[in-house]
């Protein structure tokens, strides 16, 4: 009876475990290699491949793995190129954090070559002076300021303190929680100006244009400034409070799965704990539901925006844009002879009712984005 021959590579769907310590086959090395994201070699009967599957996967990555300064940061950034749970059971790990850790450990990096302990806890979510609370401490002080005086010294105090509002803003967006530098799209400035215009005078405008105007001055919505403002503050501290749970999440996960199946509740609750702010605003005499579904939606763009993920915030700031400038835009299409049912929208939702509407949309499609794209690890190196 003949004894098969155990060097020689059979066909196989994927790799298998070696035969002996240092016998991966051909087949297996061409595969582990793909995981990998190194191209296959061409199998050769008769050659093995090397005992070290995770090899390859280091050599495709040593920048990665020099320049980390937690195993964290390299399963976030096997994730983002593509290695899953899956493709590290092909490297005999059961998930990306641990086939992390063995890469951690076995590339060194600058500080270890120097013999000096590099540090491996993640960077503290940045803080700004009070959190927030400058922007919305300047806009109310400037509405009491404008309720005090008239004619020229409401002005005045009006433009003066609009000038500081928009300097606190500064301030918060550039040093807190909120930071963003380099993160952020270039037109998404324009649309978030786009947007507190038409929550400042939109409404009134769209209701002249209603109503056959316009006819002179409409009333503009001081109230939904200084909410908003007011509003920055209970921003800072839900993105600071999401990024410190899901980074706690992140450490204590065993696996990519595990840290989705976590986070995406709570980008959800988050989300819910701030929009309990605008709601309370809306006992407010002036403040508008569309005012409120405004601060929800730039709350929802600037937490993708700081987690290095602009582009579908930018992309729901322009709908949202969009669709405001299509309402007013509707109502003047609509005064022209047989074109009446273009404003019908507007004419059935009401002035007023619009920019609740288009905002509304915009953040709940954002947030469905949000709980994909947040409970990736990547978006939290």
């Amino acid at each position: 009876m003949s004894t098969p021959r155990t060097n020689e590579p059979q066909p196989l769907d994927g790799p298998r475990p070696p035969v002996a310590a240092d016998a991966w086959d051909d087949r297996s090395e061409a595969v582990l290699g793909e995981a990998a994201g190194l191209p296959g070699s061409p199998v050769r009967k008769g050659v093995r491949g090397p005992a070290d599957p995770v090899r390859a996967l280091m050599h495709r990555h040593r920048e990665l793995c020099e320049r980390a300064v937690d195993p964290l940061e390299i399963a976030a950034g096997l994730e983002a190129h593509g290695i899953t749970d899956r493709t590290a059971a092909r490297f005999r790990h059961r998930d990306v954090f641990s086939l992390a850790d063995e890469l951690y450990a076995r590339v060194p990096r600058g500080a270890e070559a120097d013999g000096a302990e590099p540090a491996r806890t993640p960077p503290a979510v940045p803080r700004a002076p009070f959190d927030g609370l400058l922007p919305g401490a300047c806009a109310v002080a400037t509405a009491v300021g404008a309720g005090l005086t008239q004619g020229g010294g409401r002005l005045a105090a009006t433009a003066a303190g609009a000038a500081l509002t928009g300097l606190a803003l500064a301030i918060t967006l550039r040093r807190g929680p909120l930071r963003a530098r380099g993160r952020t799209v270039p037109a998404a400035r324009l649309y978030v100006c786009w947007l507190i215009g038409y929550a400042l005078c939109g409404d009134g405008l769209l209701d002249q244009f209603v109503r056959g105007g316009p006819d002179g001055p409409w009333p503009l919505s001081g109230i939904a400034a200084v909410g908003l403002a007011v509003a920055v503050a209970p921003a800072a501290w839900c993105v600071r409070l999401f990024a410190q749970l899901a980074g706690r999440k992140l450490a204590a996960s065993r696996g990519t799965a595990e840290f989705a199946a976590h986070t995406r509740p709570l980008v959800v609750a988050v989300t819910l704990l701030y929009a309990a702010v605008p709601a309370a605003l809306l006992f407010v005499p002036g403040f508008s539901p569309g005012a409120a579904a405004l601060a929800v939606l730039l709350l929802l763009s600037r937490l993708l925006t700081v987690h290095g993920l602009p582009a579908g915030a930018a992309a729901a700031l322009a709908s949202a844009c969009t669709g405001e400038a299509l309402a007013l835009a509707s109502v003047l299409i609509g005064r022209l002879p047989g074109c009446r049912f273009v404003a019908a929208p507007v004419d059935a939702l009401g002035a007023a009712a619009v920019s609740a509407v288009v905002c509304g949309v915009a953040a709940l499609a954002l947030l469905a984005h949000a709980t994909a794209a947040l409970s990736r690890a990547s978006a939290h190196t």
